[in-house]
């Protein structure tokens, strides 16, 4: 049986290993890039569990297909207001709260 040696114990330091501390132009692109990984995949499960097409979807929030295919490969991170658009298409609301600590 094989096992994984390999332990990271403090994700910190890995990530700034790999890619610089924060601030640094690479830890930047690697955050930009993981977030925009992150965002495709809750869209494209969304749209998958709404039971609709990238075609579809597309039409509902008056983009192209290609748009859509775009954004679930992480390539295209979408506008706030596209991003608000695609949710209402797909049935859900975003709210926004503040809240104060007293």
């Amino acid at each position: 049986m094989q096992t994984n040696k390999h332990q990271i114990t403090n994700i910190s330091e890995q990530l700034e290993k790999e890619f610089g501390k924060r601030g640094t132009p690479e830890r930047a692109k690697f955050e930009d890039e993981a977030y925009a990984f992150y965002t495709s995949q809750i869209l494209l499960e969304t749209r998958k569990e709404a039971k609709l097409t990238q075609a579809e979807l597309a039409k509902r929030i008056g983009a192209d297909k290609s748009y859509i295919s775009r954004i679930e490969k992480g390539i295209t991170v979408p506008s706030v207001a596209t991003f608000f658009r695609i949710a209402s298409a797909l049935g859900f609301s975003v709210e926004l709260n503040r809240r104060i600590a007293i």
